[in-house]
């Protein structure tokens, strides 16, 4: 073991000696930090200033209560958070979850993926995120309005679009967010566009937001094909989830040329080997908020499947867009037995560490999602760049730059795995290349 390995597992043991009983970001930072033993060697002076265990700490970590009525009358009490984790390259960003499953920990793993996932990007935007453990499900608009409210009267002053620009997540999404500017504007008597993304366009909002993860995905996905030589004409795909980012996934894919034959939600998945119908799933599941089992209602030769595994269906191209560690190490090597070329993460950490080794070790291309899932926050700060300009784009010019950035991610995690003798290694590559962009910011800043 070198001396920097030996440095880097004795930072890891730190991190888990100060945040307790938080595997999901213990298990974020270990898949970042293992990576970067090349980068300190080539570096001395990331070591010397301690850049990697000041990039494991976030600034500042907000916690606070939430109270709200229900229509009932009845009071309840959620926690809200906003983690605020680097600011090296810009004002934090990143978005918010509502889902009765946040904690600290998970906030924590999510900022600090969106560290180096914001990096990638190649804009002035630096990571955070925030959420509750509010459940949006089953709640009527009233109920989520007092919520968002109540959780905006103390979130306020902790952010600005110089300081902390939020955004949608799981559970929140246009209401959500009309909800939360519409406290913030009350509360401060300013129109300050630019304090939050996701807006609608009619006030504010990017077109091609609510598009922009998926679509980011199938783009990192269409440049890791043409390094093999192949495109996404004919490809059969697989696409957990069923919310924004399954969805704009599945129109993207389908509008190059893809077929899409399965989706999920978290009761089961849909198979339908004739292609998903985009429009039933739509209806489904923006308009109807019901379970994706109720395609097979408009489409009876399809099939749904119960608490199975929609990863068994052989398939080309792999799109995890549901939630953290959904595709496990068996999995995974059912896709690469059945023959899969590709793995593009929609969500954020999907495939679990195991599952990730198999696909590394394998002729599978694998987009991490700091790198394939990059669209939806690029996007974001599109919007930020339009709201201070005061300046609305087209979705054509929104949509070019979207590709573009996607692609130069992609070909900086190629080229930067390459460099570093690890030739077509996408997660080798995204942590190095985005590392050192936070990295360089930190020094130029002193200790601080």
């Amino acid at each position: 073991m070198t001396n920097a390995q030996q440095r880097i597992e004795a930072i890891f043991e730190q991190v888990i000696k100060r945040n307790p009983g938080e595997p999901e970001f213990h298990q974020a930072v270990r898949e970042v930090i293992d990576t970067l033993a090349p980068v300190l060697e080539k570096h001395p002076s990331y070591a010397e200033q301690k850049i990697i265990e000041r990039i494991c700490e976030p600034e500042r970590q907000i916690i606070f209560r939430v109270p709200w009525q229900d229509d009932n009358g009845e009071v309840h009490i959620n926690r809200g958070f906003r983690v605020g984790f680097n600011s090296a390259l810009g004002p934090y960003k990143g978005g918010l979850r509502f889902h009765p499953s946040v904690m600290l920990g998970t906030i924590k793993f999510l900022a600090f993926e969106q560290t180096f996932k914001n990096a990638l990007t190649g804009l002035p935007i630096g990571s955070g995120k925030g959420g509750s453990d509010f459940d949006p499900k089953g709640k009527s608009d009233s109920e989520v309005m007092r919520f968002c409210q109540s959780f905006m009267t103390e979130l306020y002053r902790h952010i600005g679009e110089l300081t902390d620009v939020p955004a949608g997540d799981m559970g929140v999404g246009a209401r959500e967010i009309g909800y939360l500017f519409g406290q913030y504007k009350r509360i401060t008597n300013r129109y300050e566009s630019g304090i939050l993304t996701g807006k609608s366009p009619s006030w504010g909002g990017a077109l091609v937001r609510k598009e922009a993860t998926g679509y980011g995905a199938v783009f990192f996905a269409e440049e890791m094909l043409k390094i093999k030589g192949r495109d996404l004409e004919g490809a059969k795909c697989l696409v957990s989830g069923s919310g924004n980012v399954a969805i704009y996934a599945m129109e993207k894919l389908q509008s190059l040329g893809a077929k899409v034959v399965a989706c999920s939600d978290s009761a089961g998945f849909i198979y339908d080997k004739t292609g998903i119908d985009l429009n039933t799933v739509k209806q489904v599941k923006e308009v109807e908020r019901q379970r994706i089992k109720n395609y097979v209602n408009e489409h009876p030769d399809a099939e749904y499947h119960e608490n199975d595994n929609i990863w068994d269906i052989p398939c080309d191209l792999a799109l995890p867009c549901a939630t953290q560690n959904e595709l496990d190490e068996n999995s995974a090597r059912t896709l690469i037995n059945n023959g899969c070329m590709a793995v593009s993460e929609g969500a954020n950490m999907p495939c679990t560490p195991e599952a990730v080794r198999l696909f590394l070790d394998s002729d599978v291309a694998y987009g991490p999602g700091k790198a394939a899932n990059a669209g939806g926050v690029a996007t974001s700060a599109l919007e930020m760049q339009q709201n201070a300009s005061r300046d609305s784009w087209s979705f054509e010019h929104t949509e070019k730059r979207l590709k573009e950035i996607m692609t130069n991610i992609h070909n900086d995690c190629y080229n930067t795995a390459e460099e570093f003798g690890y030739k077509g290694n996408y997660m080798v590559g995204a942590n190095i290349a985005s590392f050192r962009r936070v990295a360089e910011a930190m020094l130029a800043f002193g200790v601080i």
